[in-house]
């Protein structure tokens, strides 16, 4: 099992790694401000980050890049089309019925991940990366329908990825994941915003 490193054995930063980086905070920067860019950035994001996790024997996250990838092509779709007549896909709130099919499909996903990693691999974090790894598949799919409380899950999952990346050494990604925190936080002000102006129209 790995250990928590010492502030002197911070390793030389990978230029994979900070591209990867580059192109998520791009990414998320312009899902705050709900514009259709975000999207072919993302998939350049989650291919980079898809050989980042496998050397990092994170393999849930390597994994879930995979899915992030067909996510970000249905939510360019939906984002452009999803709404009314075709037109462009507004910001609304989670539905009851969302979260009653979202939370037990999150846990039992993040049990049975968790449990074939912890088996099967050397995943260095099972539990704890399955966990996050379903949680931000929630979370994505969320995104791709413009649903309000994608950013708040996003709030709490990111969270945890911050102390994880940290605890692995991948220091550029845990500063990547806090700046991802702060951006979560605009965009759910900035979301609630729209929603609200949207509001009356739909009225």
């Amino acid at each position: 099992m790995s250990t928590v490193p010492s502030p002197g054995s911070l390793r030389t930063m990978d230029p994979l790694e900070l591209a990867a980086v580059a192109f998520g905070i791009v990414s998320v920067f312009l899902s705050t401000r709900e514009h259709i860019a975000s999207w072919p950035t993302a998939i350049v994001n989650v291919s980079l980050y898809f050989i980042v996790f496998r050397n990092a024997k994170l393999y849930a996250d390597m994994g879930l890049q995979l899915i992030y990838l067909g996510l970000s092509i249905y939510g360019w779709y939906e984002w452009k089309f999803g709404g009314a007549g075709r037109t462009e896909l507004p910001v609304s709130r989670t539905t009851t019925r969302q979260v009653r099919v979202l939370l037990p499909l999150g846990l039992l996903g993040a049990a049975l991940l968790g449990a074939l990693l912890d088996r099967s691999t050397d995943a260095a974090l099972p539990w704890v990366d399955s966990a996050a790894a379903v949680t931000s598949l929630c979370a994505q799919w969320m995104m791709t329908r413009k649903l309000l409380e994608n950013w708040l899950v996003w709030i709490a999952v990111d969270v945890v990825y911050v102390a994880m990346f940290l605890y692995k050494s991948l220091y550029l990604t845990a500063g990547l994941y806090a700046v991802f925190l702060c951006l979560a936080v605009s965009g759910y002000i900035e979301w609630r915003k729209s929603l609200r102006a949207h509001a009356p129209a739909a009225a």
